[in-house]
């Protein structure tokens, strides 16, 4: 059973697709300007920033929406995210794993608005959800900057 486990929730990336019944009724309530950590085979939007372009190096404006590399790297991107929002360049909509008892989760996360996601979402055509809880940290735009 535990090779059954492995096999199931192994992960050969940390990228993840968004998957469409996720994204459209954000994109609906939010109205996204740009997809700021995109590939060109999985970006939602046209306006986007690839691996190529490297999100991190670049500066983010508009209603923008984040679905990092959930690797080690990921504590960046809350943090450009985060920053965006405080100097009052755009809003920015994060999917990411739900960990709660890190402290990129306390430091920074707990500052923006938290939805939580029901259930385990299949990403990336997968037979099976993905093994850890989910969550939207929406870092909205300052406008008393």
């Amino acid at each position: 059973m535990a090779d059954l486990t492995e096999e199931r929730f192994s992960a050969k990336s940390v990228e993840y697709e968004t998957p469409w019944t996720i994204f459209d009724p954000l994109n609906k309530e939010f109205n996204f300007t740009l997809d700021v950590c995109a590939t060109h085979e999985n970006k939602k939007i046209v306006n986007c920033f690839t691996m190529a372009d490297d999100g991190l190096k670049q500066e983010w404006q508009g209603v923008c929406w984040c679905n990092p590399p959930y690797g080690r790297e990921m504590p960046k991107w809350i943090k450009k995210a985060y920053h965006t929002a405080c100097i009052g360049n755009g809003t920015v909509v994060m999917l990411i794993p739900a960990r709660t008892n890190t402290s990129w989760w306390h430091d920074l996360c707990l500052k923006g608005e938290i939805r939580f996601l029901r259930g385990r979402p299949k990403f990336n055509n997968g037979k099976h959800g993905l093994p850890f809880p989910l969550a939207l940290v929406i870092f909205r735009k300052r406008n008393d900057t």
